[in-house]
Parts: C-alpha cells; sequence; structure tokens
C-alpha cells in the first residue's frame, strides 16, 4: 500500500491569493501545498506564515514544505527563512543549490556553498525542520554528480534533495538519478515537459511516471508528490492534472 502525500505548490499560481489556491488543493483533492517564498510568503512575513499555517489547516490541507528561494550566497539571511517555516509550521525548507552548476564551480566557491548549507541545515534542526535541495537545472543540483558531490561535501544528515524530471535528458537517466538519489530523497515535483520546457497534460507522460514511481520506496513515506507548472497557468488544468496523479497511485495500489 502505498502512502504518498500528494501536493500543489503555491508557485504554479504566482497570480492567485493564498485564499485561492487553498480552494484549488480542495477542490483537488489533494493532501497538502507547498507555500512559495517568492510571492505568497516572503521570508520574514511571520504573521502571515502563521496566518496562512491556520487557514491551510482549517481547510483540511497539510503544509507541505516552504518552498524558499534561499541560494546560499554568504548575504543571504537564512535565519529570516528558517523564522518563516516555523511560523509556517513547515516540516521542511526547500533550498536552491546556488547560482552556478557544479561542473563550471571552482573548487572553493563549491566548497563555500556547502559549509553554508552545512551551517543551515544544522539551525533548521533545531526547529527539527529538514533543508532539502530543489533539483534544478542552472544550480549545482543540475545533475546527479552535483548533487550527491553536494550533499556528501556539506555531510550534514539533516539535509536532503528534492527530485524533478528534466526533460533535456533520456529516461533511462531519470530512473538512474532517482535510484542514485535515494539514500537522500526528500519530496517530487510532478509535472510532464518536453523539451524547451513545453508543458503538456500531465497524462502524456504517465508511462514515464509510473516508472519513476516504481523506483521509490513502496510505502511513499517521506516522499511528498507536488503539482508544478500546468499547461497554460489554467485551473482546471491543475484539477486534471491532480487526477492523473490520484489514478497512477491508485494502479500502484
Amino acid at each position: 500500500m502505498h502512502n504518498f502525500r500528494t501536493g500543489l505548490t503555491s508557485v504554479t499560481f504566482r497570480q492567485k491569493s493564498i485564499d485561492q489556491i487553498i480552494l484549488i488543493a480542495r477542490k483537488a483533492r489533494l493532501t497538502g501545498i507547498e507555500w512559495g517564498g517568492d510571492v505568497h510568503l516572503p521570508p520574514g512575513e511571520i504573521q502571515l506564515a502563521a496566518k496562512t499555517a491556520k487557514k491551510t489547516h482549517a481547510a483540511g490541507l497539510e503544509v507541505l514544505s516552504y518552498g524558499s528561494y534561499y541560494h546560499g550566497d554568504e548575504t543571504e539571511d537564512f535565519q529570516a527563512v528558517l523564522a518563516t517555516a516555523k511560523a509556517l509550521g513547515a516540516p521542511v525548507i526547500r533550498v536552491w543549490a546556488g547560482h552556478s552548476t557544479y561542473e563550471e564551480s571552482t573548487p572553493e566557491e563549491f566548497t563555500a556553498l556547502a559549509k553554508r548549507f552545512a551551517q543551515a541545515a544544522e539551525l533548521a534542526s533545531k526547529e527539527n525542520i529538514r533543508v532539502s535541495f530543489e533539483y534544478h537545472r542552472g544550480t549545482a543540483t543540475q545533475t546527479i554528480d552535483g548533487a550527491l558531490a553536494l550533499l556528501n561535501a556539506a555531510g550534514h544528515p539533516n539535509l536532503s534533495c528534492y527530485w524533478q524530471p528534466n526533460p533535456d535528458i533520456t529516461q533511462s537517466e531519470q530512473l538512474a538519478e532517482i535510484d542514485a538519489l535515494l539514500p537522500f530523497l526528500s519530496n517530487i515535483h510532478v509535472f510532464t515537459w518536453t523539451g524547451a520546457n513545453i508543458r503538456h497534460p500531465l497524462s502524456d507522460g504517465t508511462e514515464r511516471w509510473l516508472e519513476y514511481l516504481s523506483h521509490l520506496p513502496e510505502d511513499g513515506s517521506g516522499h511528498d508528490l507536488i503539482l508544478e507548472f500546468v499547461q497554460d497557468d489554467r485551473e482546471d488544468a491543475l484539477l486534471q492534472d491532480a487526477k492523473t496523479l490520484h489514478s497512477w497511485l491508485n494502479q500502484l495500489d
């Protein structure tokens, strides 16, 4: 029996209000929401975070994570990010692994980045909040080699990593990434894209996604499946994608 939680990341609808996003997540019968730190819940907005948590729970939804835009820059304030996540009651803070790929970084830059994330992970651990890297192009976690190198260099047990498909690589490469990342894997961003970031209905990727999900632990614990970026930013597209995701989980059961 799979036990995946399902969710929506609020950046999917940056133009909609917090209340509207909660309503959409309810309509879609999702477990919860990953609240983004760029538009809906900027770092330092403590009262707004607490209010958003109350609204989320009152709607019968869970806060799955705080999607921050902390990149590990020397001048960034992680304390504000952490305080916001705490007020939100988020179990996970999503962070971005710098601004350059592992392959483009100098050893000195990479070591400094790893050290800052180890420090952030230590601070968050005192609040029982995990820190997890976005698995994203244009950062040190663009590739599995970079992600593993950064996780190992930081060497902190409170650090983990998201995964999402990269439309620029093959299906076999995607599956190999999941397998290699499993010891560190946290949440999954769910979407169907092809090259040049062209968005499709999630159902177009059914065969691929059933393979991805088959490589995750059977109980699904600790791996939230979070819908992100739907076709044409349409609410009805999100509702249809949620139906597709629920159907996949029913198939797995």
